[in-house]
């Protein structure tokens, strides 16, 4: 899948992602700073009905919500880990494993981990208000 979108657009991709993604549950999400990798995971939140406040979790590596079925999802971010070992001491790998629906940015931070069925999804910045997204 490729689809090349305007960010206005990104709730559309978001439910397109999931539709054609459904038996998925690790997101890697891949591309340079300011490709759009939160604001998808912002999206794809609002479309799995996370009512909580969607953050960053740059310093707190996990933030867990719950979605409008109850289920967990885990939003990681793996930024500011040096190495598979950080990520290991932060929790990352139960939350992998879980079973729940997580959505991980930075992921090449920690490529061993992923479990082997993870989706890894790349985002490219097209222009100041366009994206390109690649599975």
């Amino acid at each position: 899948m490729e689809v090349n979108f305007s960010l206005a657009d990104i709730h559309d991709v978001a439910k397109k992602l999931l539709a054609e993604t459904a038996t998925a549950t690790v997101y890697a999400l891949h591309g340079e700073m300011g490709a759009g990798k939160t604001t998808l995971v912002h999206a794809l939140c609002d479309v799995l009905g996370v009512t909580d406040a969607v953050g960053s979790p740059t310093f707190s590596i996990i933030n867990q919500y719950l979605t409008g079925n109850g289920d967990n999802l885990y939003h990681i971010d793996l930024y500011r880990l040096k190495d598979e070992a950080e990520a290991l001491n932060a929790g990352v790998e139960d939350c992998l494993y879980s079973g729940n629906t997580c959505l991980v940015e930075w992921p090449e931070k920690a490529p061993g981990i992923f479990p082997a069925d993870t989706l890894h999804i790349y985002l490219e910045s097209t222009g100041p208000d366009t994206r390109k997204i690649r599975i």
